[in-house]
Parts: C-alpha cells; structure tokens; sequence
C-alpha cells in the first residue's frame, strides 16, 4: 500500500536522487526543454517549480537559496535573469508535460517538460485563435459552396474572354512549341 508516501524515490538513494534532480533543473533552465520519462518529469515539476517562484524576488538570500538546490552559478544567473522576468506576473505552473509515447528499449514513457512561457509555438497558437463556430453538417454545406463558388468563376472567365484574345492566346502557344 501508498498511504503517506508522498516523494517518488526513483529506484535511487537520497543523495543520488538530489544530484539526478538538481542536474535535470539546470538542463531544463538552461535548454527550457528536455526529454526524460515520465516519473522523473513529474519529480522534476516538483523540485523546479518552487525555484522559479522563489526566483521571482532578486535578493541575495533567494539566490543563495536557490542556488543551494541548483549548484550551477551560471544557471542561476540565468534563472534569474531571464526567466524571472518572463514567469513575473504567472501564478504558477511554469511547466508543461507532453507526452511523447513509449521508449523503444523498455518501454517507458517518455515526456517532455519544458517552460511554458518559452515556447513560441503554442504562444503564437494561443493568439490566433478564430471564433468560427462548427456545425456538424459543415462538410457538406461547405463543400456546395466551394462548388458554387468555382462555378461563377468559370462562367466570369469564360465571359471575359473574346474570341480574338483567344485566337491570340492559341497563335503564341504554337509559336513557342515550335521554337
């Protein structure tokens, strides 16, 4: 049974699991994205969501502290330089999972957590969202539009032409598959 067992341990020891997480925090501040199964995303949620929240007040104490956790100077210099101002006004949930499937070898899911506010794709999606609403008969009554609509044009096209614009158009195509 799971009653009170709130930490995954990973099949690693204390010290182990600590180092693993604290290496894994510095590749995903520094790249903002990293592939890793599962388990270890959600451990990782765990251990690097608190930082970024203490990263959001620069004082010395908070960069003592979250460099007690991280170990990395330059990823801490990072974290709060660039992420703290981009995570500023986000309450929390500053990663996202994304599920990629099943590792060939052994078959363990594999995910990806990245930063939420780094990724350019879905900031972009988000804000070109278009309000059209959809029917469950659209296809049809779509597709009789488009037939409609590709109907006049010819009809358009066949009326501007005249017959010498196309004895023109016939005499200059011949002329150039001759040459």
């Amino acid at each position: 049974m799971r009653h009170g067992k709130k930490v995954n341990h990973l099949g690693r020891k204390s010290a182990h699991r600590k180092a693993m997480l604290s290496n894994m925090a510095c590749s995903l501040i520094e790249h903002k994205r990293i592939t890793t199964t599962l388990a270890k995303a959600k451990a990782l949620r765990v251990y690097v969501e608190p930082l970024i929240t203490k990263s959001k007040t620069d004082s010395t104490h908070s960069r003592r502290t979250v460099f007690s956790y991280l170990g990395s100077k330059e990823v801490v210099s990072e974290l709060f330089r660039d992420v703290a101002p981009k995570v500023a006004d986000r309450p929390g949930g500053y990663t996202r999972i994304i599920r990629l499937g099943y590792r060939l070898g052994d078959n363990a899911e594999m995910c990806m957590i990245e930063l939420v506010d780094f990724n350019e794709l879905m900031l972009n999606d988000t804000t070109k969202k278009s309000s059209t609403r959809r029917s469950r008969r659209g296809g049809a009554s779509k597709a009789a539009t488009t037939t409609e609509t590709v109907a006049e044009e010819t009809a358009v096209v066949e009326e501007s032409e005249t017959p010498e614009a196309s004895t023109e158009d016939t005499t200059s195509e011949e002329t150039e598959e001759e040459k």
